[in-house]
């Protein structure tokens, strides 16, 4: 009880009025009651969403509070950087949003002087969906809402092989167009191929993905054996730009962005 160690019990209280005496009684009872508490451990988490549309009702003050910062978010968001043709989520072992943002992060390679032979991104990185029509920044951000930065970098056919083998263990991530992988029902890679050749182990490969990737992390072990690192730092390197970038370039040539599942990632039965 550390708030009356500087002074005698009763003097504590006797210079209090009602209201600070029903506060500090409150608050003795409550560090007591915690003291007294059982340990307890957290052994799960739950979670799940939940759908905020018409049926809610904002608060009118609320709202009047947020009006002007909504303002300035809005400014912010709702420039629109494309168009895409449908709607379009991520799901494993292959989705069409999975694939057109692998086949982006190759796009971006020329803007770095790189030419990679594939690129991977993370399904776990993708954290919204696309609705059919205008794409925004807003929209942009909540695909991909990580600071992550593109990232070139070489490996082994090796190396690629052990990569593969490693998203077949997860179920598949995100890979551009020119691969091809078959996975067993028990996450084993069965088969890989590479814009239609063999992956040969002792070969070289420039590869693109995203520097948080490229660390080794979901799983992806085989990044840590990379080598030749082309890694920009820059704010203007971040993912969300280069895919902003994509889109503005396909709305110049009057293209709605589009995207197929292609049988990059099978599945045997």
């Amino acid at each position: 009880m550390f708030l009356f160690a500087r002074k005698p019990f009763f003097l504590y209280f006797c210079g209090m009025n009602n209201k600070s005496l029903i506060l500090a009684a409150f608050m003795g009872t409550a560090m007591m009651v915690a003291s007294c508490r059982s340990h307890y451990e957290m052994n799960g988490i739950e979670r799940s969403r939940i759908l905020v549309d018409k049926r809610y009702k904002a608060d009118a003050e609320a709202e009047a509070f947020l009006a002007p910062f909504k303002q300035r978010v809005d400014s912010v968001m709702s420039p629109v950087v494309g168009e895409i043709a449908r709607y379009m989520a991520a799901q494993r072992p292959e989705s069409e949003l999975s694939n057109l943002l692998a086949d982006i992060l190759v796009w971006g390679g020329k803007a770095y002087g790189e030419k990679p032979v594939f690129g991977v991104y993370n399904m776990g990185g993708i954290r919204a969906a696309f609705a059919k029509g205008k794409v925004t920044y807003g929209d942009v951000l909540e695909v991909a809402p990580f600071e992550n930065k593109i990232c070139f970098f070489t490996m082994t056919g090796e190396k690629v092989l052990q990569l593969f083998g490693e998203m077949a263990t997860t179920g598949g991530e995100a890979v551009s167009s020119g691969v091809k992988l078959v996975f067993s029902k028990d996450k084993k890679l069965k088969s890989a191929l590479l814009h239609g050749q063999e992956i040969d182990p002792k070969a070289q490969y420039r590869v693109v993905s995203i520097d948080y990737l490229a660390q080794g992390n979901d799983k992806m072990e085989a990044f840590k054996a990379k080598t030749d690192v082309n890694s920009p730092q820059e704010d203007s390197n971040n993912v969300r730009y280069i895919i902003m970038d994509y889109f503005r370039e396909q709305a110049a040539k009057g293209i709605v962005v589009d995207s197929r599942i292609e049988g990059r990632i099978t599945i045997e039965d």
